[in-house]
């Protein structure tokens, strides 16, 4: 059984020959192979074979396009610095007051330098898998997205201060999204990964009015071409979780903090769960017996449709024994 088949059994409840590892990687990948932050960022050929070397070495089912929260960013027209070898930074968000959204001009997916570069990632990881290994592609939230482009403190703000232009500024972004999505799809990706963790922070009727509906419009365009949906929100989404079950996600990340089995409750059937074991204090920290019975336990608790990931990215440094013990953990299950 290839890792696709793997999936879209998983997804459909049937018997397979193991969990899925969907595990997220980005900046251990980077540095397993020995490649700085800054070209891992930058170049597509260092990000796919950053994640090869996932799926080579550590049986990772999925090969994924997600890097850092700032493609659009960038290419919105936000000057975003690259250190060498650390995370990209936004010093100077692009909105600074409401008439900015008026000169906010939105990028062309197929010619903007940082999506470009993404595209180019999936048609190579497509080549690569041939089939066999789903493709994720990713996009942010419009949420997300927004606090891009504006700084997370001042849009929290505008949910109260300025809601009507905050929504102007949504819609901008949900178009942009969608968009990318759709490209990345045409690329090759089989599924599209949304990020949105901003609305970790939020209240769940501020969560219906600024982020779900821009999900779920996100969503009905990537099932409208073929293709998976994913949700991921980082953090506590404890309160969340009822409205975040209707998003139309296909699979729904869980961070450590929430309660494995009343999210198991409160999905039910509806969707796939995906986690949740603690990134840092097990899967970084702890020794691989511990891996080992955290993997276990998520899967007992999480059923015939759950897939095996920590709550979040897999920290750098991790040690590699660890995650050898989530492989051997979802093969003897």
């Amino acid at each position: 059984m290839d890792a696709f088949q793997r999936m879209t059994g998983r997804l459909k409840g049937e018997r397979v020959d193991r969990p899925p590892n969907f595990d997220i990687f980005m900046t251990f990948a980077a540095h397993y192979i020995g490649a700085p932050l800054s070209r891992y960022y930058l170049d597509h050929r260092v990000l796919v074979a950053a994640n090869s070397a996932m799926v080579r070495e550590f049986n990772v089912d999925i090969l994924q396009a997600i890097s850092d929260p700032y493609r659009e960013t960038a290419d919105f027209g936000a000057e975003i610095t690259f250190p060498s070898d650390g995370l990209p930074v936004c010093r100077n968000p692009l909105l600074r007051d409401e008439a900015d959204l008026r000169r906010l001009r939105k990028p062309d997916p197929s010619t903007a330098p940082r999506m470009l570069d993404r595209l180019e990632a999936i048609r190579l990881m497509r080549r690569e898998g041939g089939g066999r290994i789903p493709v994720m592609g990713w996009v942010e939230g419009a949420l997300a997205q927004a606090g891009d482009l504006r700084g997370a403190s001042p849009v929290l703000l505008d949910m109260v201060d300025r809601p009507g232009w905050l929504q102007e500024l949504l819609e901008v972004c949900v178009e942009v999204e969608i968009e990318f999505a759709r490209a990345q799809i045409e690329a090759g990706a089989d599924l599209i990964g949304l990020g949105d963790a901003i609305a970790s922070q939020i209240s769940p009727a501020m969560y219906r009015l600024f982020a779900l509906p821009y999900e779920k419009r996100v969503f009905d365009a990537v099932h409208a071409m073929g293709g998976l949906a994913r949700l991921h929100i980082c953090g506590n989404t404890s309160r969340l979780l009822p409205d975040m079950v209707t998003s139309g996600a296909d699979i729904i990340d869980l961070d450590w903090m929430v309660d494995w089995r009343t999210a198991c409750e409160t999905f039910g059937s509806r969707v796939a769960l995906c986690g949740n074991v603690d990134p840092v204090s097990v899967m970084l920290r702890a020794s691989p017996e511990r891996v080992y019975e955290c993997v276990r336990d998520c899967l007992q608790v999480g059923g015939d449709r759950s897939f095996s990931a920590v709550g979040c990215e897999i920290p750098d440094g991790t040690p590699a024994d660890n995650l050898r013990a989530q492989v051997r953990a979802l093969r003897e299950y």
